[in-house]
């Protein structure tokens, strides 16, 4: 898109030069010159350039184009070098990091330690952040800078999870300055990065383009240029493929699945995702905000703290039918925050039975037994099939008593919303990092920001034995011995019904004009793993 159009607003920034930027509505380059583009679509719109604004999936794929951690994840979410070509534990309280050689930033500057201890620094400092990523560098209690290409980090006691923490933080350049705010990011001042690509424009919830990193140190894209587009719509960015003004798009409709796979010259990557999908319930307030009773008005007390009615509202929900219909087949129904064959995964903990007649007898236990009134909120672009799923389980919830209003928006105002907790239930998804620490400690731990635990917590579920089996966890360096205690953290946290895992979804992404795609679990969409097919 060139930057000199009409079409882009004035808050949109091109820090790079305009030759060869695609007009709006120019089709992508699919020839195999130095000028090739690649134009893809996603569904979720990012809030935020900030790497370190949102734990959030669409903020960190988007940074993993123009930044880099110190440890990677390949395509299934197992470790690997990055920024860092290897670390080790020098003795039970400190790691050591051994930082890759010849690495610049977008800028120029020389990738050293001193970037390192600068970006983590700031992690746990970002003004007004909804999701902060200090869970990831909460355990780090000091830094020393050996030389320019060895660091290392002081933990309080064993913490062998510090690889995995890293792999979620992006490294930034100390010459962004100590002051650099989140709008320095939005506006590209402060997107210098080590990243395959570098940054040429932004145009909130419209795209973000960007120029193939030609000094980058690991493997460069095929793209020269990448126009990164935001389609929240199920059927315009379906559209958009079919009609060629896209490559590539995520998030299938699980509803046009048939009739693209009828189309000629139309590919699949899919892959069982990571990410669980589940309604969090306000247990914060004393009254819930947008609890009342069948007349209208306001309980004295919040129903969703008596384990019976969270219960209730749980095995009232038919997860199969969910998958079936809703998903059509495209998710596994689940019990818990983790999918089959991960770790951490806990096998016997299976769906909880669906069971209408259950559902109204412990109602009834709690004192509810003509249910009450309920507003279920969640977004209508973020996840596969997002809307359709709360007007499903509104209508479940319905079956029991429960007179369910729905209301569906668009993410950024969800995500405003349940940094105020304003809700009473709250459809919402979490993407694990392929083990079951992040999922615990940001969920269903109690919310203590100096310690790094429920970092999304708002909705003020509290469980002393679950926070001290996530505090045993995170001090025990035998791999088994803490996947079991973590285990044991989830399955507490689940039969209190923290929260209603409802399912895993599948990662889909549909490609044309001969292109591959390797499948993320993660389900990050990266324009560096869109590839020409060979021969």
């Amino acid at each position: 898109m060139a930057p000199s159009t009409p079409a882009l607003p004035r808050r949109a920034l091109l820090s790079l030069p305009a030759a060869g930027l695609l007009a709006p509505g120019a089709r992508a380059q699919t020839g195999t010159g130095p000028a090739s583009t690649l134009n893809l679509a996603v569904a979720a719109p990012v809030t935020s350039l900030d790497p370190h604004y949102h734990t959030l999936s669409p903020n960190n794929m988007m940074a993993e184009h123009f930044f880099d951690q110190l440890v990677g994840r390949d395509a299934k979410a197992a470790l690997r070098p990055a920024l860092a070509e290897s670390w080790r534990l020098v003795d039970d309280t400190t790691w050591e990091f051994k930082l890759r050689r010849g690495v610049k930033f977008s800028n120029g500057h020389d990738f050293t330690a001193e970037d390192v201890a600068f970006t983590y620094r700031r992690v746990p400092n970002v003004v007004n952040s909804p999701g902060s990523f200090g869970i990831y560098t909460k355990a780090i209690t000091g830094t020393e800078i050996v030389d320019a290409h060895t660091i290392r980090f002081r933990t309080n006691g064993v913490y062998p999870l510090l690889p995995q923490d890293l792999s979620q933080v992006y490294i930034i350049c100390k010459a962004v300055g100590d002051n650099v705010t989140t709008g320095d990011f939005n506006n590209g001042r402060a997107m210098i990065g080590t990243g395959p690509f570098r940054f040429a424009s932004f145009n909130p919830d419209d795209r973000v383009v960007m120029t193939r990193n030609d000094a980058y140190w690991g493997e460069k894209p095929e793209w020269s240029q990448v126009v990164y587009r935001f389609i929240p719509g199920d059927g315009v960015r379906v559209a958009a493929l079919l009609s060629g003004d896209v490559q590539m798009i995520d998030v299938v409709p699980p509803n046009d699945m048939p009739r693209l796979r009828s189309t000629p010259g139309i590919t699949f990557a899919e892959v069982p995702s990571l990410r669980c999908i589940y309604l969090k319930l306000d247990t914060a307030h004393d009254v819930s905000p947008h609890i009342t009773d069948n007349d209208g008005k306001p309980f004295t007390k919040n129903p969703l703290r008596d384990l019976r009615v969270r219960q209730a509202l749980s095995i009232s929900i038919n997860r199969q039918a969910i998958v079936d219909r809703v998903m059509q087949g495209a998710a596994t129904p689940i019990g818990q925050m983790m999918p089959p064959g991960a770790n951490g995964y806990v096998a016997d903990l299976p769906p909880p039975t669906f069971s209408i007649d259950r559902a109204k007898a412990l109602l009834a236990d709690a004192g509810y037994p003509n249910g009450f009134q309920i507003t279920l909120i969640g977004p209508n672009n973020r996840y596969v099939n997002d809307a359709q799923i709360i007007q499903a389980v509104g209508q479940m919830w319905q079956r029991i008593g429960i007179r369910t209003r729905v209301e569906a928006m668009p993410f950024a105002v969800l995500a405003q919303r349940q940094a105020k907790n304003d809700m009473s239930a709250m459809l919402i998804g979490w993407a694990t990092a392929g083990e079951p620490s992040t999922a615990i400690r940001g969920n269903l731990t109690t919310r203590i920001p100096e310690k790094g635990f429920g970092t999304v917590n708002f909705n003020g579920y509290s469980n002393p034995r679950v926070d001290a089996l996530t505090d045993e966890g995170l001090r025990t360096s035998d791999d088994a011995k803490r996947e079991a205690i973590f285990g044991q953290a989830m399955r507490v946290a689940m039969e209190d019904v923290a929260l209603i895992a409802l399912h895993m979804q599948k990662n889909i992404w549909a490609l044309k004009g001969g292109l591959t795609y390797e499948a993320r679990a993660d389900e990050y969409t990266m324009a560096g793993g869109a590839k020409r097919a060979v021969g």
